[in-house]
């Protein structure tokens, strides 16, 4: 049976036991606490927490479903003020090309028409014996170009006219002409062939009724003129280089 000197001494050696076990539970646990203190400080900038992958804050739980798209993903990009305005004004200047086969034709019809009034312009000023055209009958080169009607108001030869009006037509109906945005330009373009075939058709009057013979070189320039005329008023009326380009998309820079 302990005396009660060794009571008190059981009891003080165990008082001393759960005292040194509550001193080491408060060191790991101050230990603990400055840790996460350090870690808190160490993922933030300045006090501020650093932003979590994703654009999600830490604790915040995805609501989002498999296969569905996060709130501001797959949004197409609306342009910028002055980027809209650019596509506006690019939409508004495009208009519709004229195909290559009607350039092309054109252009081949006009020189064919040059490379003629130059021939009937050397010999109306040189002699009409060069002229590869029966003299007699009714076909009779020779007459219809030394005729008084071959000038008109006794200043002009309706073989120089002629040649003036074939450079412009060549020059206005090359590809790059059918492609400018110059509205000038189609209205010369298309002023130009209605007056030259105005003016066909007063030749033709003139040799049929008048003269009552035909020249076969002025004939081809007769001809070239009239599907020249066609052409152009096709390209006109089909809108060429005056309606937008609806069917041609707008490339945007990002």
């Amino acid at each position: 049976m302990a005396t009660p000197k060794q009571a008190r001494n059981q009891s003080a050696a165990a008082r001393g036991a759960s005292n040194a076990r509550g001193a080491s539970n408060g060191s790991t646990a101050a230990k603990k606490s400055s840790g996460a203190v350090a870690k808190k400080k160490n993922n933030t900038r300045g006090g501020r927490p650093d932003p979590q992958p994703g654009g999600a804050a830490r604790g915040q739980r995805d609501t989002t479903r498999p296969g569905q798209a996060r709130p501001g993903q797959g949004r197409p990009r609306t342009p910028a003020g002055p980027a809209s305005d650019a596509a506006s004004s690019a939409a508004a200047l495009s208009t519709l090309r004229a195909p290559m086969w009607l350039q092309i034709t054109t252009l081949v019809l006009s020189v064919i028409g040059l490379g003629d009034s130059v021939y009937l312009t050397i010999a109306h000023y040189t002699s009409t014996s060069i002229l590869a055209c029966p003299d007699t009958g009714t076909v009779n080169c020779a007459l219809v170009t030394t005729s008084p009607e071959s000038i008109v108001f006794g200043i002009f030869p309706v073989a120089v006219l002629g040649l003036a009006f074939y450079v412009f037509m060549v020059a206005v109906n090359t590809p790059w002409a059918w492609r400018a945005q110059l509205p000038a330009i189609r209205w010369a373009r298309l002023g130009s062939v209605i007056v030259g075939m105005v003016f066909v058709l007063y030749l033709v009057y003139t040799e049929v009724i008048t003269l009552d013979h035909i020249c076969l070189y002025c004939t081809y320039v007769h001809v070239i003129t009239l599907l020249l005329f066609g052409l152009i008023v096709f390209a006109a009326t089909a809108g060429y280089g005056v309606k937008p380009a609806a069917d041609q998309p707008v490339r945007l820079r990002h």
